[in-house]
């Protein structure tokens, strides 16, 4: 776009035109000084005298073609057909292939890149380009740098007046670049009439502002990435609805469950299924139901599970989920975290309900609010609550193989890293993020962060290893990078952390089995005893008075033979 203006003027207002010479100089006027004006002049001591030392600027406006950029996607499927041609009819596509295939340009392009391809594939076989040169030698062992971590990004706080916690935090799975969160307030009857139901996707790279806001009927208390599909994420509300939402059709949700039919309590957690379709997830709740989904059809679950360790299929006996954990090399069993602080086993493809609950584990004196299987050895898994971490194995189920030392203030969420067995992640509620590395030190953290002063409320780790994110109870998201000697697989560590855990499995075991025996060797004798009881004759009164008179006499004798003796 130009914008041009003429002006138009006559020769004549111009005035009369200059014509320039070259000319010797002459003096026209030459006043020479006056002593007597002096007196006229006051004199100035000292004086001031002002400069700018800055560069001269000037505004200058101009009018420019505004460009509107705007961001669009394409799911390409199925490519190289015309329009007319509808790829899904066999018929035409095998009609419009032998269309193409009689043409003498297809020929020949086909015979010349045949060639090429006969020739790479001569050189593939010449030279292994994938051969590992030096894979008999060992992981080259990373220095004696001491660990650490540094903050390379915070998300100041959530975005709206009143503050809310970060419940969950999810991964992009393509990309560190971009984080979502889950905001809502878990403290009880503090919800506010002004409170934001939004929840944020933040571009890592442009912080300052959230790349999309999720709009939920409800507070969003969980939220995951799709693992299979970047654009959809699903979500647990305080309500105990199920939504899930498309980054490519906006910020409202695409469908949500119906209230009927969803949890009772907030949902706190969501966890997408291993499935052809990648549509399926399923749900825990504190209301003691675990209920699988197809986003696909929300308006009703496909399976529940109720949580009832008794076997009895009650609502009112189960027990509330506060963690769920997945592994998808495992696709049938999965844990939940209840709030009495015990593990619950479960394996969906039991034939009936109560089946589907293998077995328990006690393992805190409260909330079990992180629960994970250790990415290397799936039997092993971490449990998070009360003051401690521990470590249990899926064999021993009365006590934790290893667990860690009682700190001053409760942890709130753990997870293991993703690169190294050893070494797994804690925060607490005084802000301090631990990193344990029990290969290095097992007393102790490698690694104690102070990130801020409010309580850490939610963790995540980048599947790299190296990044991790921590919510706080104010909103802040923090991000740190971790130093390579914790995220750097170590010479011989997988060897070394498997041989830990069954040395301390065995030992386990070996206690669990001599406390089996000592209470069958108690059992035995309390009754034992009691047949004897049965067994001996009841004395009458004054058998009874007897006997306690004779025995008074004898003591009363031994009494009177010390004193002579020592007289």
């Amino acid at each position: 776009m130009e914008i041009v203006y003429v002006y138009t003027r006559k020769r004549s207002e111009f005035g009369r035109p200059c014509c320039f010479s070259d000319r010797p100089a002459k003096v026209n006027v030459d006043i020479p000084p006056d002593p007597s004006a002096a007196s006229g002049f006051v004199l100035r001591n000292p004086v001031d005298s002002y400069v700018q030392h800055t560069s001269d600027m000037s505004e200058h406006e101009v009018n420019t073609e505004r460009v509107e950029v705007e961001s669009r996607g394409i799911n390409h499927v199925e490519g190289g057909w015309p329009k007319d041609i509808n790829p899904l009819e066999v018929e035409q596509t095998i009609r419009f292939r032998k269309k193409v295939e009689k043409d003498e340009n297809y020929i020949n392009t086909i015979g010349h890149l045949g060639a090429l391809v006969e020739h790479c594939i001569k050189q593939n076989n010449a030279i292994n380009i994938y051969e590992e040169y030096f894979e008999e030698e060992e992981m080259v062992e990373v220095g004696d740098e001491p660990p650490s971590a540094k903050i390379v990004n915070i998300i100041r706080r959530d975005p709206n007046i009143t503050k809310r916690t970060a419940t969950q935090l999810s991964w992009h799975p393509n990309t560190c670049k971009k984080l979502a969160v889950a905001y809502s307030s878990l403290k009880f009857q503090q919800n506010t009439k002004d409170m934001s139901f939004d929840s944020y996707i933040w571009d890592l790279e442009n912080p300052n502002k959230p790349e999309l806001v999720l709009k939920p009927s409800s507070p969003l208390v969980s939220l995951q990435y799709n693992p299979k599909d970047s654009h959809v994420l699903a979500g647990g509300c305080y309500n105990g609805q199920i939504v899930y939402w498309d980054t490519r059709k906006g910020e409202l949700p695409v469908e949500m469950s119906t209230v009927e039919f969803s949890h009772r309590d907030p949902v706190y957690g969501v966890v997408w299924l291993q499935s052809k379709a990648g549509t399926e997830c399923f749900s825990a709740s504190t209301d003691g139901q675990v209920l699988w989904w197809d986003i696909r059809k929300l308006s009703k679950p496909t399976e529940t599970l109720v949580l009832d360790i008794s076997r009895k299929e009650l609502l009112e006996n189960a027990l509330g989920a506060v963690s769920l954990e997945f592994e998808p090399t495992m696709p049938t069993k999965f844990m939940v975290g209840t709030e009495q602080g015990i593990v619950i086993a479960c394996n969906r493809k039991a034939k009936t309900p109560p089946e589907k609950i293998t077995s328990t584990y006690s393992s805190h004196h409260g909330p079990v609010y992180a629960l994970a299987r250790n990415p290397f050895y799936p039997k092993i898994f971490l449990t998070v609550g009360d003051w401690s971490a521990r470590i249990w194995s899926e064999e021993i189920k009365d006590s934790a193989i290893m667990w860690t030392k009682y700190h001053l203030s409760y942890l709130t969420d753990g997870c293991w890293s993703t690169v190294r067995p050893a070494v797994f992640f804690t925060t607490r509620s005084d802000g301090t993020l631990d990193v344990w590395d029990f290969l290095f030190k097992q007393n102790d953290p490698s690694l104690s962060l102070k990130i801020c002063d409010e309580p850490l409320s939610s963790l995540r780790l980048h599947d790299s290893g190296c990044v991790v994110a921590c919510g706080s109870e104010l909103g802040t998201v923090t991000l740190l990078e971790i130093s390579s000697g914790l995220c750097t697989l170590q010479r011989n560590e997988k060897n070394l952390v498997n041989a830990m855990f069954e040395r301390e499995t065995k030992r386990e075991k070996i206690l669990e089995a001599r406390h089996r025996e000592m209470q069958l060797k108690e059992r035995a004798r309390s009754e034992g005893q009691g047949m004897e009881a049965e067994a001996k004759p009841v004395e009458s009164p004054q058998e009874v008075l007897e006997r306690s008179r004779r025995e008074f006499c004898q003591v009363i004798q031994a009494e009177l033979q010390r004193r002579a003796w020592a007289e």
